[in-house]
């Protein structure tokens, strides 16, 4: 049999590889293809003209050009946000320059009265070519031509830092793609569990065992048809091999639950290689392999009678129903009952399953010798008349990091899915270990007949409503096919159920996962077991087959936006302040206080070196604390905006400050009516440092874009920000000093370099004030310039559920606090006057010293009760006793009570109780109420 393409068998056998890599069809094909691409640019020869193609009119056809790839989400925004960057850089530009050229034309010929005379135009010119200059500097800080490096950059990092994650990444979108994942679908064997299957269970001869026997407890003759059944009815290529160090787990080679099952024969202390060395592969009359539709495997040999033997193992679901025997405790087959069957569904294998154990049956038929041999194609009477052998139990264990990764995966907003080809009880039980199931959720778990019946309608076709209707509750799908997971991947991406498109995850190792692999955002191909067709249509491949690493490619995928977000936020920071301070000098000077050779070595800091920095930072765990960012989710948030207003306005004071005030505060000469040619002026140097020194300390602003304010945090685990802070601070040392003339610096004195640091380390300072104003008053902001009062605003406009404020947070924590100590403070009165006299707590407080004491005590730590000042009341006054006061920050103090008394909350701080005797006395000092803490 040749094997060509396209061809689609079914079975098992042997090949001879005739040849591989670059000299197989397919690889003589790719390497035509690479030399094609090669050779594109170059002029091509007579005799490739002559073998190419015509068409009708005799002339070779054109190649068409392959369609541009569709951007991912990530670089859409950003070539938007570059488009709009960039014209409003050409409009301050232009503008810049038509105010430069009209000034000076108003000021030469209009106030000056200068006629433009011959001698007089190499002067024009030169101030033209200045102001010129002046604009396309303004024009070259504004444009944003280092947001493509940063974005190479940060990818190229990732991808390379990812290997070490066990993600080889095979399209480089998909680590941006996967920051933004919704829902994760993935296999159960190998992926979420570890893949080393063993017997741990089995039900033989009438007894079930929760633990394997040893073999003097099964009766010969089913011992000998369990073991040559095992050892005939697999894969001869499925081995146990000794462990590779002393001491180690023996290793298994081939499938994994054959591989169980060979286990058991080698506990079992017997040899299945024997057995194997007997029934040679070559005297098999009829092999029944294992598929989605058949699920079971069955092997025909002939015996020694010159009859036939069918050894079967598969589903118990699927060889129960064709069991008619089973095996007794004295070896001999009777007739299976309907009530021995139906124990054996409900307190063998449904107790096997719900304890996560995958389980299988053998079984096993006898045809006597007859003149014609039995018909092998009819399968329905083949598989008839079965005997029953044994169910055995088989032990996945789950892997150990998967409970954690899941979640962290919950905690991030991802929802994971589990499609796998186990019984619906099975699948349960390990859903629940790894936790995909949380105990006492009320999540759907579905086989493949119910889901489908649930989301086809009565014509057979799929429908998006019905499907809408299951999938958000959704978590296990069982017994299921390669299609059924491309069903699900395609119709939860197809949702419009939520506001949000769904970005799915689908991991595969089978050529039939190949089409939900493509059709996923993000597909994940295993590097083990996987095969080359799932490899070929995946994004990523986990070369450890473990669902942890798909935890970190989240991760990863979240850094790479978070890396731009940060570049973002520094480089619009510098354009701002750059564009404003040369547009606003340029007007009012008629020269720009940072000259074009500055200006050039800002760019470069604010471009290349911050990309670099900033775009390498390596991911944490709080990336995984907050919900995926959406499709339409804006790039600049409201927390980045604040921050890029915030330093904006500090840095402007400064520099116009020193720019127009900055000659007096350090008794300078003033730089702003110096002549076209002059040498530098210590008053501009200052300016220019001031300015490169406040957007060094900025840049460890830039790290944080949610509001946290320890910006430091992390710091020494980035090398390559330390490394470029460094550097550039050298360099900047070295432009001031030695740059002379070619740089427009002048030497400054120490005096003036410590106003300079101090001016830019404010930048740090300056940046804790901002971090504590709350985004949402931003956003308030935003929505009353379009018109809104308070009360009209919508929660979507005031808050990203997927944005993190800390300042909200530490405000939040903050009330939470304060109610917790107030409440805190009341009980402890309360306690202490009950101590003192001897009378109910809740009568203590009705007291004016009482009422006054938690007032004075949160005045004056020192506050005795005795120093209570009765005309200071604490609860509001109402017109009747048993009336409860209506204020929000009152106390209310309910009648005395026996029993389990609950003392009411304030501002909603959780209550006390606090047990009372029958005589309404507290009880006596040691008991639980006599502790703070413990009253609480």
């Amino acid at each position: 049999l040749f094997l060509l393409h396209y061809l689609q068998i079914t079975g098992s056998g042997k090949m001879l590889v005739t040849a591989v890599g670059v000299n197989s069809q397919t690889g003589i094909i790719f390497m035509l293809l690479g030399a094609g691409e090669e050779d594109q640019g170059k002029k091509k020869d007579e005799g490739n003209a002559e073998m190419q193609p015509l068409n009708s009119d005799g002339e070779p056809k054109k190649k068409k050009a392959n369609p541009p790839k569709e951007k991912s989400v990530l670089q859409g925004k950003l070539t938007k946000l570059a488009v709009q960057i960039g014209r409003a850089g050409l409009f301050m530009s232009l503008l810049t320059v038509i105010i430069l050229i009209t000034r000076f034309a108003i000021d030469t010929f209009a106030v000056q009265g200068l006629s433009p005379t011959t001698e007089c135009v190499p002067i024009y010119i030169q101030f033209l070519v200045k102001y010129l200059i002046i604009g396309v500097t303004v024009l070259v800080v504004a444009v944003p031509e280092g947001l493509p490096l940063a974005v190479t950059i940060s990818l190229a990092y990732s991808v390379k830092k990812m290997m070490k994650d066990n993600n080889l990444v095979r399209h480089l979108d998909a680590c941006e793609t996967m920051g933004n994942a919704t829902a994760i679908c993935s296999d159960k064997t190998g992926t979420l569990t570890m893949n080393q299957m063993t017997v741990v269970q089995a039900h033989i001869a009438g007894q079930y065992y929760k633990k394997m026997p040893q073999p003097d407890l099964i009766p010969p003759n089913i011992l000998d048809l369990l073991v040559r059944g095992i050892a005939i009815n697999s894969a001869y290529t499925t081995k146990i091999m000794p462990p590779e160090k002393e001491g180690g787990l023996p290793r298994q080679v081939g499938n994994k639950t054959e591989c169980a099952l060979l286990g058991l024969i080698v506990n079992l202390r017997r040899d299945y290689q024997s057995i194997r060395n007997e029934v040679p592969e070559e005297r098999f009359i009829k092999v029944y392999t294992f598929n989605s539709i058949r699920k079971c495997m069955s092997t025909v040999v002939r015996n020694h009678d010159g009859g036939y033997r069918m050894f079967c193992k598969g589903a118990p679901d699927i060889l129960l129903k064709n069991c008619s025997k089973i095996l007794s405790a004295s070896g001999e087959a009777i007739a299976m009952k309907p009530q021995v069957r139906a124990d054996l569904e409900k307190n063998v294998i449904k107790s096997m399953s719900s304890e996560g154990l995958r389980t299988i049956c053998l079984a096993y038929r006898d045809f006597p010798p007859t003149e014609e041999e039995p018909n092998w194609e009819n399968e329905p009477q083949i598989f008839s008349g079965l005997t029953f052998i044994s169910v055995v139990g088989i032990e996945d264990p789950v892997r150990p990091e998967v409970p954690d990764a899941i979640k962290k995966c919950q905690k991030a907003g991802i929802t994971v899915r589990m499609v796998t080809g186990d019984n619906i009880d099975t699948a349960r039980a390990i859903a629940t270990k790894c936790g995909i199931l949380p105990p006492g959720s009320d999540y759907l778990c579905l086989e493949s007949k119910e889901f489908n019946r649930r989301i086809h309608n009565e014509r057979g076709e799929i429908e998006q409503q019905r499907f809408d209707n299951i999938w958000p509750t959704l978590r296990v799908l069982a017994r299921s096919s390669p299609m059924d997971k491309h069903t699900l991947v395609k119709g939860i991406i197809d949702s419009t159920v939520v506001k949000q498109r769904q970005v799915v995850a689908v991991t595969g190792d089978g050529t039939n996962d190949g089409p939900a692999l493509k059709k996923a955002d993000v597909g994940f191909a295993m590097g083990i077991a996987g095969t080359d067709v799932a490899k070929e249509a995946s994004d990523i491949i986990l070369t450890d087959d473990n669902f942890s690493s798909i935890v970190k490619a989240v991760m990863w995928g979240r850094n790479i936006y978070d890396s731009i977000s940060k570049f973002l936020q520094f480089q619009l920071t510098v354009n701002v302040v750059a564009v404003i301070v040369a547009f606003t000098g340029a007007c009012i000077t008629q020269d720009s206080p940072l000259k074009a050779v500055q200006m050039l070595w800002v760019n470069l800091i604010m471009d290349t070196f911050a990309s670099l920095a900033l775009a390498t930072e390596p991911p944490t765990e709080a990336l995984l604390q907050r919900s995926p960012y959406g499709r339409n989710k804006p790039l600049i948030s409201y927390t980045m905006m604040k921050n890029i207003l915030g330093h904006a306005i500090y840095q402007l004071t400064v520099i116009f400050t020193l720019l127009f005030v900055g000659e007096q505060l350090f008794d300078i000469d003033s730089g702003r009516d110096a002549p076209l040619h002059s040498p530098p002026s210590e008053h501009y140097t200052i300016v220019f440092n001031t300015f490169v020194l406040m957007q060094i300390f900025n840049e460890f602003n830039a790290r944080k874009i949610h509001g946290e304010r320890n910006v430091f945090e992390g710091v020494f685990r980035n090398p390559i920000f330390c490394f470029i802070i460094l550097g550039t601070v050298l360099v900047q040392v070295i432009i001031v000093e030695f740059g002379g003339k070619a740089f427009s610096c002048t030497k400054l004195t120490i005096d003036q370099w410590l106003w300079c640091i101090f001016l830019g380390v404010g930048s740090l300072l300056w940046g804790q004030l901002v971090s504590s104003i709350p985004s949402r008053w931003l956003k308030v902001m935003k929505a009353r310039c379009r018109g809104k009062h308070k009360e009209q605003i919508s929660e979507d406009e005031l808050e990203y559920k997927d944005e993190i404020d800390h300042t909200e947070i530490e405000l939040r924590r903050g009330q939470m606090l304060w109610c917790r100590s107030l409440n805190r403070i009341q009980t402890q009165i309360r306690v202490v006057n009950a101590f003192r006299d001897r009378v109910s707590p809740l009568e203590s407080l009705e007291t004016p010293e009482s009422r006054s004491s938690i007032h004075n005590f949160m005045n004056d730590p020192e506050f005795r009760i005795e120093d209570a000042d009765p005309q200071i009341p604490l609860i509001d006054e109402v017109d009747g006793e048993d009336e409860a006061p209506t204020k929000r920050n009152s106390i209310y103090i309910p009648p005395p009570l026996t029993g389990l008394t609950t003392l009411p909350p304030l501002d909603g701080a959780r209550p006390a109780l606090i047990p009372l005797n029958s005589a309404g006395l507290p009880p006596c000092p040691g008991s639980p109420l006599h502790s703070l803490e413990t009253s609480l």
